[in-house]
């Protein structure tokens, strides 16, 4: 076994100042004793080419805001905020000859309140990014943009930037913590949910509506005319055991705000009806949701969700996740920030040839 010594190694030891000179000293001859007898090892870890640091700036161009909504981003954002190095964020269009990749958001242009700059001389080195966070069914007008994109950016797993609407973080909460912590106390609502787009040919229609004669579901938003506003949205949804998690596309790896913010944060027991289990288990546990597609019939889940309710130390166990993880919201703008270190690696003359083909995959 090999051991090598590198700079970041090295200031470890001196951030140590308790530790004897003569003691690191004596460490050092040994390691490198150790590095003598292993050539072959060495050799095998500098093969094919030795690895050369890039400590220049990558610039990425926020060619327009998503939905208008700017940010402030700063100096150096990534840095500031996230502690990643050597990514500068833009929203300067000047700047468009310094870009290494430029973002465009697939909303703006399918609606014609943007376009892509094709006009302008585009850098060889320039990389052009789509972004989109809608399922298949509500990107429209993709065919314009077959040829021009280098790099995807979606709620997709295998998108070039997986920017999730969600994702859980591992967290230390340290010990004396029991998961009844975490339980908001106050339940008084079987299930709820909240729904603006109710649409009689959505599957999550059909089963909202055979549910809702099984046990009782409280609707709020802009279909029934009973809108939650942020103030009330997350405390509304932490009275409820459950809420529906109804996505209203079933596309793959499709998992929106409903299921990370409104259910998780919002402390009630998912409902989902989306994409397979495995891809919700793909990016959380298996026991943190109930998926509706794990009952024969609606009928079970209701009568399912009844006892659950009812069973406090079962229940509970849907909120072990709760022990190791965090909920971090949707933040796009750090997806971007990490992708920064990736640039290099990825498929340099990689295009999309047809977009709509691939979410549609």
């Amino acid at each position: 076994m090999c051991v090598y010594f590198t700079a970041k190694n090295m200031k470890l030891f001196r951030s140590y100042r308790w530790i004897p000179m003569a003691f690191v000293l004596a460490c050092l001859t040994f390691f490198g004793s150790l590095l003598i007898q292993c050539p072959s090892s060495v050799n095998a870890v500098q093969k094919p080419e030795q690895v050369i640091l890039n400590t220049t700036n990558t610039i990425a161009l926020i060619w327009y805001w998503p939905f208008g909504m700017s940010y402030n981003l700063g100096a150096n954002i990534c840095h500031d905020l996230f502690e990643i190095p050597n990514c500068i964020l833009v929203e300067d269009r000047s700047r468009f000859s310094e870009a290494d990749f430029v973002i465009f958001h697939h909303r703006e242009l399918s609606n014609g309140q943007q376009k892509l700059p094709v006009h302008l001389t585009r850098p060889q080195k320039q990389r052009w990014v789509w972004f989109s966070q809608e399922c298949p069914e509500n990107n429209l007008n993709m065919k314009p943009l077959a040829g021009h994109f280098n790099f995807t950016m979606s709620y997709r797993l295998d998108a070039d930037i997986t920017a999730p609407s969600g994702r859980l973080v591992p967290q230390n909460f340290g010990t004396g913590l029991t998961v009844e912590e975490f339980i908001p106390k106050d339940k008084s609502s079987l299930a709820c949910w909240v729904v603006s787009n109710f649409s009689p040919h959505h599957k999550r229609t059909a089963v909202y509506n055979k549910l809702k004669t099984i046990i009782p579901v409280d609707v709020y938003g802009g279909a029934v005319n009973k809108r939650l506003d942020d103030k009330t949205l997350l405390p509304t949804i932490s009275r409820c055991y459950f809420y529906l998690a109804f996505e209203n596309s079933i596309s793959r790896d499709y998992i929106t705000e409903k299921f990370w913010y409104n259910a998780l944060v919002g402390g009630a027991v998912p409902v989902v009806l989306g994409p397979p289990r495995e891809q919700y288990e793909a990016v959380a546990p298996k026991d943190s949701f109930i998926h509706v597609d794990d009952f024969s019939s609606v009928e079970d889940l209701g009568e399912f969700l009844r006892k659950l309710a009812e069973d406090k130390q079962r229940y509970a166990s849907y909120f072990n996740w709760r022990l190791k993880y965090t909920v971090e919201p949707n933040m796009w703008i750090k997806r971007t920030c990490e992708f920064c270190s990736k640039v290099s690696s990825l498929q340099t003359h990689k295009v999309y040839k047809d977009l709509d083909a691939w979410q549609r995959e």
